[in-house]
This record gives structure tokens, C-alpha cells and sequence, in this order.
């Protein structure tokens, strides 16, 4: 590089230079060398503006060349040596930095760019105080990120030699690395030795060229950005039907062409198969692997659907052995362990290469799966922390560098969306699994998909201590109904994601038969499907039944499944427990309990099959409704137990924590009725029960029917568990409802409340004096329900009251005791109407 026609007067004999390629680039005028008083005891920065060969404007750099004052010599002030391991002159090389920071700005703004370099021996290792300078003033180091260093001195090993990157330099940057060849090597090697031994050790070779290595830095301003396409799904549930399932393989291929196939990295957060639909179920979700396998699924977190006919079944079938694989995505479980030790039992994750970049993904499955499923299929499993889990392998990640972008899957989520009007904010202050997930997931992870809750969100997470940044957590749902994109932006030499954009894609609506023509996955999807539906048809399109109306799930606005509150399908499953299991034979049910989670679908009264008519039920239909082949058991319980379990619908896990379903309300057969209080301590909310009209008595038996995973402790109702005398009746859950059906048929919804909430509730009336009491939300939240008008309220055998029913299903009862009111037990009995609700409360009538 030649030297400028203005030089500073005295320049040491040694001078900073620069040597490059012609060929590669061009310098853009004259260098300039900076003359400053700083410099007065270093040698002053040289700049040059360089251009690519053949480049643009945009393609101009900065580059600076320097060597600041040596760390030897004795100084004053704040030059003298402290002792802190900076040396002497250290306040000499900080002012020397901000001169630098200053000169650089005036280049940068000279050559009308904002790619600048500074480069040369800064006399000050990483972490001091002029390096400071340089970071506070936007620059990157970029050799530190090589975990190398340039320089031994003294037996220890550091880096006084740098290259500092503003920003937009960074950016253009496509590798760094320190070449070896100096530092490391013997002193005699060097050119200050030649013939100062006896025996001449000095060559002509680069090794020992000077006591500081090299440090080797890539540009390519073409190359300086890589995009990433992530496309997610959560809780599939083996959703094959007819068009739907085609319209999202079609989904997926219109993203995954948008942004080309290099790019695509196809995911899932668990729940693909189980609780599916009957063309899946029916063929042990086989056609639901066929679709995924189809759509080229890499990689998926377990679920805890995956383990719903235990853990064999997941590894020897659904994956299948290394050479003969059924699921071709890796199924990821970082939390899944042997048990009473920490050796994973899947794989905690996969790198994938797309577009160039190595994407690792690592999966964790919710920690609570051992009350969701079968407790006999896992027993040799444990589950532990799933951020801990993603955590411990992310770390693992970074530090043997096996990739440049790492992507979490939790099959785990927040308990409210977007749709529902929440926040991150708001889900986060609710504490538990997700915000734990959003507040402590590593800061390694640069995005975030989640499942398992059914809800619909697209969220900018702040990333744990690394203040104003964020990064993208999405959930799609379930069933299909939203393709999850996450778009990386990543710097290819770094790997830090420079920008995202996160949302959740519609199913699209597009004609079927058009996106079979326009793509071949879409095809073979087609295919399946329509092979899954004609096997499933055979046994499908059987009529089994009939019904007068709607039989539903709970409903919160437009959406089914609200676990939180009874239901008239969950009440008539309820029933068919109790009379399917009735017989001594089948284990003599009395009472008949199940589940909310257990209820998939509903019983529409409006025909589904153009084929058939209103007020069918297909065999279909009913498998959908309970699609788990759990065996149907009968169990004894006490009448105290029984109330245990009515009091565990308010959600604890093992360890004592609130679940992300803080309450699930149970179904039971409408021999049973209770009251109880929504706010009150764990295991003082019932305030009532009766059974066949009776109040239970605390220490007589009751039979309960009930499925084989509720009699396992599942759902976090581990009274059972103590329960005696377990007898398994030999049937699933498929085969006694469609029995049920058949000999019930037509089915109606019944939509008397069997819980209802009271507040108020007296223990004891006198004769002449006021009662006064409330109850609320006796209006049931399933399809077709009354609004109930009137409750009308008897003491005994006597009416008393007869009292309003709001909009919102609150009766405020008011009524003064019968001054001749029999003295002694008597009962407190409200008739709801319309919907036929009954309360019957134990009291005792006093003078």
C-alpha cells in the first residue's frame, strides 16, 4: 500500500502498513494516516478504502491497520501499572481506542460507508479496558468466537492481536479463524534468531514468522444473510379425513415453495398420532405416519399421545428398529429417561443441514405425561424437567459446535391464545411449565415452537438476560388447522438469527383436486387418505344408533373441549360406564365416571355422510368420541375416597404444583349430584354429594366404572390408586359405547348439572328465620343447552321459594323456615328448570 503524500513528522522507523490483491479488490483513494497526540508513544493508524472487484458501492469497506503502545515501561498516572493485569500505559492505549473510534468515523464517512475494519495489535487482551472502547462503540471481535488465541507470553495464552467489525461489516463476514503458526512455535524459529545459536534453527518457512499469530477473516458481500424457513405443527391427532388433510399437505407445500426447498426445515411439537380421528384410529394411526412420512416430517418432539399404547409400542412400531424405520422424522424426548436414572431413552435431538446451516432441533415432552396416560405402558420411564432437559442438551450443542441454529420443541404450551384475547404477558404471570419455557429456556435457543395446550399464538418472547432482545414462540393449535412458520434470518459466519418473523398460516382453502395436480407430496397424501377412508369405511358407515339432538363436549364461544366445565357428553359417557358395568359378570358399577380429556369428538345430530341422515350415529362418529381402546374397569371406592376424588378435579401433580389445567371436570352418570364452592383450600371445596338420591355415606363402598387410565392414576386422579378391588371387565372403551348406543338408542342430551356451585349453604335452619344462599352457572356450556328461567326451592317436602334464574345461570334463594318445619334431618331441594337440574342438600331443622 503506498504511503500517503501527508505523513506525521517523526514516525518511528517501523510503521503500520498494509499488503493486498489487486486482483480481488481495488483501493478507493489515497490511505490516510491518523496524526494525533494519542499516538505520540505508538505508531499511528493506517486507513485505506477498498472495493470488491467488479462490486457495487454498496460493496466498499473501511479498513484500519494499527499498533498501540506496549503494555512495557514504566508509566505515571493513569498509565502506572495497577497490577490488574493491564499493564503499564493503559490509560494511553484507552485514549488511543477513542481517537481510533473517532478517525474511523470520519473514513466511514468519507467513503460513504458504514463497513469498517480496525485491525492490528491493540496491545490489550479481550476483556480490557480499550477493547471496551470498541464495543461500546458498536464493534464486534470477531476472533473471539474462534475460541483461539494469538499470542503466549510468559506461559499463558491470550489474544493481543484483534479484528474489530462494526455492524454492517459483520454482517458481509463468512468465517474467521486464527492460523497457528507463530505463537505456539519455538523461539529459535525465529528471524530475531538467526545465527544466534550454535546451530542455526531459523527457515524460511511461515512458522515462527513473528511472536503473534495471524488472524484470517472471510468477506463475502454476496453470502451475508441465510434464510431459514421453519414449518411447524402441534397435536395433529391423526387428522385424516376427506379434503382437510389434503388442503394442509397443501399448506405445507405452498410455504415450503414460497420459500424454496433448500430453506425448509418441516417440524413437529408431538401429539401426531393418538386421540385421532377413526380412519387413523381405526388402523393404529398408521395412515397419520404415511401423511407425515409423505410431507417429509424430519424431526418431532414425543408427545404424550405417542405413549398412549406405552412405550414399546412408540419405539418397536411407530419408530421401528434403525434398519426397517416406520416413522421416518427422528422423534425427539430430552426429558424422557430410564427410570431412576438420566439415560435418554429417545433421541434429545438431530441436526439437520438446510440452506448450508446446521439446524439442531431438541425436544421435550410435558412433565406431567405420567398422569395423561396409561401409568402400566410407561412404568419403566421417568420424565423430568423439559427446560432443564433442552437446556443441558442446547449447552451440549454450543460447546462441541455441532450447530449454527437451535431450535426448541416443547410439547408443552401456554394455557390461553391469541383467539382467547391473551398475551404473553398474561400467560407468563400465570407462572407454571410455560413460564418456565418462555423465562428460562437458554439463551442458545433462537426459536421456540410449542404444542399440548390446543392453542393458537405467535408471541416475540424477551430472550433471559440479553436486554430488548426477543425471540419468536408459536403455537399452531391443533388438527391441522394452521401451518406454524417461524422465518430466520441468520449471519452465515455466526450464526446469529439478525431477523424473524413469526405466524401462525391458515389451512388453506384452495380446491383439493388443484393441489394434487400442482404437487407430488400433495398426491401421495391424496392417495393415503383416500385408501385410509375406504378401508375405514367398511366398518365406518355401519349405523350404530341414533339421537335427538346434540350430544357435546363443553364449549367456550365457538370452541369445543372446554375441560373446565361439565358437559352432556360427558354426563351420557358417564351413564354408559355405570350401565355397561353393571352386571356382576362386567363388576357391578354403581357409579359412572370419566374423564373430559378422554371426549375427542362430538355427537352432532345433523348427518355428517351425505349418505346418510339426520339423527344417525355411525360407527364412526362413535369410535371418534372415544378413540383410546382404554380398557373399561371397575373399582371400589369409599364414600370419603369418592369425595377425594370430586376434590382432585382441582389439579395438583405428584410434587404438589398447579398443572397447566388447573381443573378438569369429571362426567359422571346421573345417579350423582354434588355442591361445592369454587374458592376454598385444596380439599375443602365439596360441600355435598348424593348418590341415588341419598347422601353418600363416607365409609360405605361404591363401584365405580371408569376407563383403565383413570383406575391408573391418570389425569392427577390418584385416589384411585387406593382404590379396592379393581376388576377389568374385559372390554374397551369403544366396544361397551357402541354397545351402550345400540341397546339406548335414540340417545338425548340431558342437561341437568350434576356439580353445582353454592355459596352460602347452611348445615343447620332454625324454624321462623331467613336462609339465604346462591348458586351459580347452572347453565351447561354444550350445544343446545337452556337457558334455565326459574329454580324452585323445597324444604322437604314443602316449597318455599321459587327464585330467578339470571342470564349468566346465578339464583339468588331467599325463603324463611315454616315456623312448624319438623324439627331435626331434612333436606334442602332445588328443582332448576328448565333444564331439569337437581340440588339436594343435607340440613337439619332446629327451634
Amino acid at each position: 500500500m503506498p504511503s500517503p503524500e501527508s505523513v506525521p513528522e517523526g514516525e518511528d522507523v517501523i510503521r503500520t502498513a498494509m499488503i493486498y490483491r489487486k486482483s480481488v479488490v481495488r483501493a478507493i483513494g489515497e490511505s490516510v494516516i491518523l496524526d494525533d497526540p494519542a499516538f505520540a508513544n505508538a505508531r499511528p493508524p493506517l486507513a485505506q478504502t477498498f472495493r470488491e472487484r467488479g462490486g457495487a458501492r454498496d460493496d466498499t469497506f473501511v479498513v484500519i491497520a494499527n499498533h498501540f503502545k506496549s503494555k512495557s515501561g514504566d508509566g505515571t498516572g493513569d498509565n502506572e501499572d495497577t497490577g490488574d493485569g493491564q499493564g503499564s500505559f493503559n490509560g494511553d492505549r484507552v485514549r488511543q481506542a477513542q481517537a481510533l473510534v473517532t478517525f474511523a468515523d470520519e473514513q466511514s464517512a468519507a467513503a460513504r460507508t458504514t463497513s469498517v475494519f480496525l485491525m492490528g495489535d491493540f496491545n490489550a487482551y479481550t476483556e480490557e479496558d480499550p477493547m471496551q472502547v470498541f464495543y461500546d462503540a458498536g464493534y464486534t471481535d470477531l476472533a473471539s468466537r474462534t475460541q483461539e488465541s494469538t499470542y503466549v507470553f510468559d506461559g499463558k495464552v491470550g489474544s493481543l492481536d484483534h479484528v474489530l467489525a462494526s455492524a454492517t461489516a459483520a454482517e458481509g463476514v463468512a468465517g474467521v479463524d486464527v492460523w497457528n503458526v507463530n505463537s505456539v512455535e519455538p523461539v529459535a524459529y525465529e528471524y530475531s534468531r538467526y545465527n544466534y545459536n550454535a546451530t542455526l534453527l531459523y527457515d524460511e518457512s511461515p512458522f515462527r514468522s513473528s511472536d503473534h499469530d495471524p488472524i484470517v477473516v472471510g468477506i463475502d458481500p454476496d453470502a451475508k444473510f441465510v434464510d431459514l424457513n421453519l414449518l411447524n405443527i402441534n397435536d395433529f391427532h391423526g387428522r385424516i379425513e376427506e379434503d382437510s388433510t389434503v388442503q394442509f399437505a397443501g399448506t405445507v407445500e405452498q410455504l415450503r415453495e414460497q420459500a424454496g426447498e433448500d430453506s425448509t426445515l418441516f417440524l413437529s411439537a408431538g401429539d401426531n398420532i393418538g386421540a385421532s380421528l377413526f380412519a387413523s384410529s381405526v388402523a393404529q394411526d398408521q395412515p397419520t405416519i404415511d401423511v407425515l412420512n409423505a410431507l417429509g416430517l424430519r424431526g418431532a418432539a414425543v408427545g404424550n399421545h405417542e405413549f398412549d399404547k406405552g412405550f414399546a409400542d412408540l419405539r418397536d412400531r411407530v419408530i421401528g428398529p434403525d434398519d426397517d424405520r416406520n416413522a421416518d422424522w427422528t422423534y425427539l424426548g430430552a426429558n424422557v429417561y430410564e427410570k431412576g436414572t438420566q439415560n435418554p431413552v429417545l433421541d434429545e435431538y438431530d441436526v439437520f443441514d438446510v440452506n448450508g446451516l446446521r439446524v439442531a432441533v431438541v425436544g421435550a415432552v410435558t412433565q406431567e405425561t405420567p398422569s395423561l396416560v396409561t401409568p402400566d405402558g410407561i412404568k419403566d420411564l421417568s420424565f423430568g424437567d423439559p427446560v432443564k432437559a433442552v437446556n443441558r442438551v442446547a449447552g451440549e450443542i454450543e460447546d462441541a459446535d455441532l450447530a449454527d441454529v437451535i431450535v426448541a420443541e416443547y410439547h408443552e404450551g401456554a394455557a390461553e391464545g391469541t383467539p382467547e384475547g391473551a398475551t404473553l404477558e398474561d400467560e407468563v404471570a400465570q407462572g407454571g411449565a410455560f413460564a418456565r419455557i418462555v423465562n428460562k429456556t437458554s439463551p442458545a435457543v433462537d426459536a421456540i415452537f410449542t404444542g399440548h395446550t390446543h392453542k393458537q399464538y405467535a408471541w416475540d418472547a424477551p430472550v433471559p438476560g440479553e436486554a430488548g432482545e426477543t425471540r419468536p414462540i408459536v403455537q399452531t393449535g391443533s388438527y391441522g388447522e394452521n401451518i406454524g412458520q417461524i422465518e430466520l434470518t441468520v449471519n452465515a459466519y455466526d450464526g446469529d438469527v439478525d431477523a424473524y418473523d413469526a405466524r401462525n398460516v391458515p389451512r388453506t382453502e384452495e380446491d383439493p383436486a388443484a393441489l394434487v395436480e400442482k404437487y407430488d407430496r400433495v398426491a401421495d397424501v391424496d392417495q393415503i387418505v383416500t385408501d385410509a377412508l375406504d378401508e375405514a369405511a367398511e366398518v365406518g358407515d355401519q349405523e350404530i344408533g341414533s339421537l335427538t339432538a346434540d350430544i357435546t363436549t363443553a364449549f367456550k364461544g365457538d370452541e369445543r373441549d372446554d375441560r373446565g366445565s361439565e358437559s352432556t357428553l360427558g354426563n351420557t359417557v358417564g351413564n354408559m360406564l355405570r350401565d355397561t358395568l353393571a352386571s356382576d359378570e362386567r363388576g357391578g358399577a354403581e357409579i359412572g365416571v370419566t374423564n373430559p380429556g378422554g371426549l375427542r369428538a362430538e355427537l352432532m345430530y345433523e348427518a355428517t355422510n351425505p349418505e346418510s341422515k339426520d339423527g344417525i350415529i355411525r360407527y364412526a362418529e362413535a369410535n371418534s368420541v372415544l378413540p383410546f381402546t382404554n380398557n373399561l374397569n371397575t373399582i371400589t371406592l369409599t364414600g370419603a375416597q369418592f369425595k377425594t376424588l370430586l376434590e382432585q378435579q382441582w389439579q395438583t401433580n405428584p410434587g404438589g404444583e398447579t398443572p397447566e389445567r388447573p381443573y378438569l371436570q369429571l362426567g359422571l352418570s346421573d345417579n350423582v349430584t354434588y355442591t361445592y364452592k369454587a374458592k376454598a383450600k385444596h380439599g375443602h371445596h365439596i360441600t355435598s354429594i348424593s348418590v341415588d338420591g341419598k347422601p353418600i355415606k363416607p365409609k360405605a363402598g361404591y363401584r365405580i366404572g371408569t376407563f383403565s387410565f383413570l383406575t391408573a392414576g391418570g389425569d392427577n386422579f390418584r385416589i384411585f390408586t387406593q382404590g379396592k378391588n379393581l376388576s377389568d371387565s374385559g372390554l374397551v372403551d369403544r366396544d361397551g359405547w357402541i354397545e351402550y348406543i345400540e341397546s339406548n338408542s335414540p340417545l338425548s342430551p340431558d342437561f341437568a348439572r350434576h356439580a353445582v356451585q353454592a355459596q352460602g349453604l347452611p348445615k343447620a335452619v332454625r324454624r321462623g328465620k331467613k336462609v339465604s344462599f346462591t348458586l351459580n352457572e347452572l347453565n351447561l356450556t354444550s350445544l343446545g343447552s337452556p337457558k334455565n328461567a326459574s329454580a324452585v326451592v323445597r324444604l322437604g317436602k314443602k316449597k318455599v321459594d321459587t327464585a330467578k334464574v339470571s342470564a349468566k345461570g346465578t339464583a339468588r334463594v331467599t325463603f324463611k323456615v315454616p315456623k312448624k318445619a319438623k324439627l331435626g334431618k331434612t333436606e334442602i331441594l332445588v328443582r332448576v328448570k328448565p333444564s331439569g337440574t337437581y340440588v339436594q342438600v343435607p340440613v337439619r331443622v332446629k327451634k
